[in-house]
């Protein structure tokens, strides 16, 4: 199954205050803030919704086409991302910015001062996809993943026009989103991801009800934390699947991203949905596990293990064969 996976590329740098913000701030002078922090600690971690799905499907076995914007300093995540079973030979290196990065820091109280620089990705909204289809010998499913929202609207109607299935996972997006142009993004997906948040932020911006929204799309898969997994569609029965068992927490980052690489992979296998989203809630707690988004290995011995536990000896056995071979 041939899959390109289109949405952010971005760096996360993280650093650690050990003070209090709260002290080096004047009440009466906040309207000119000129403040430097020591910090005692830095992180650069790998991320964006794109990659972070791509490189979870790579940890399973698969080759996922990775599509995004990015600067001349993503030389070394190219490498590492390849490494990791990642085809990136259609990621659109921009000539005048860098790589989109986040940059938080955080003090002693977790509060956090952050900056998004979009960078390269604002130039997402150039890539075209029928090079990519062309490349590959076709693409059976194209993901739509956070990203600029210019770029994710040219995905989604060049997958209309061109016959491509696509998932429509507009995940943070949609709060910057008008509504005008939240329906466009979602029409004829054959899966549309969202959170519980997101699920009711998307029905209040398109004003359609749940069953409305499935008149758009074919399949809707909604993540609800704690409470696990959701599948609703046309002419199927509601699916509950839960976290899995055992878990660990540790950081939040790409959860998300990590069910749906364990989603579409088990997809890929020929597994039906429910055992599609069996293996994504693995996935996830592999990623909440462990320190950001790309931080983990899937052991093939200990993910059947966990599967068996969580889900059945039957899911277990039915994934075998799959990441034996991968």
């Amino acid at each position: 199954m041939k899959i390109a996976v289109t949405g952010s590329i971005a760096t996360d740098h993280l650093m650690h205050f050990p003070g209090k913000f709260s002290e080096q701030l004047i009440a009466d002078q906040l309207h000119k803030v000129s403040l430097s922090f020591l910090v005692d600690d830095l992180v650069v971690r790998r991320g964006g919704v794109a990659a972070n799905i791509a490189f979870g499907m790579g940890q399973l076995g698969l080759t996922p086409i990775l599509v995004g914007a990015v600067g001349a300093d993503f030389a070394d995540y190219r490498s590492w991302l390849e490494r990791h079973g990642v085809d990136c030979d259609s990621v659109h290196v921009s000539e005048v910015a860098h790589t989109a990065r986040f940059v938080c820091t955080t003090d002693a109280e977790l509060n956090q001062i952050a900056s998004f620089y979009a960078g390269a990705m604002t130039e997402a909204r150039n890539i075209e996809l029928a090079p990519v289809a062309t490349r590959a010998g076709g693409l059976d499913l194209v993901v739509i993943g956070a990203n600029d929202p210019a770029g994710m609207l040219r995905h989604s109607q060049e997958c209309r026009d061109r016959g491509y299935a696509f998932a429509a996972d507009p995940s943070q997006q949609l709060a910057w989103m008008d509504g005008k142009d939240v329906l466009p993004l979602i029409e004829g997906a054959k899966f549309l991801f969202t959170n519980e948040y997101e699920r009711s932020l998307l029905e209040t911006k398109t004003g359609l009800s749940g069953d409305q929204v499935l008149e758009h799309v074919e399949i809707r898969v909604t993540t609800l934390g704690a409470g696990g997994a959701e599948i609703t569609g046309r002419g199927i029965e509601r699916i509950h699947v839960p976290v899995a068992r055992d878990v660990v927490p540790q950081d939040p980052t790409g959860v998300g991203d990590g069910f749906r690489a364990g989603f579409f992979a088990a997809l890929s296998w020929g597994a039906g949905f429910e055992r599609a989203a069996q293996v994504g809630s693995l996935v996830a707690a592999n990623v909440l596990e462990s320190d950001g988004g790309q931080e983990y290995a899937i052991a093939t011995d200990q993910f059947l293990k966990r599967l068996a536990d969580s889900y059945g000896d039957e899911a277990a056995a039915e994934i075998q064969p799959h990441l034996i071979q991968a």
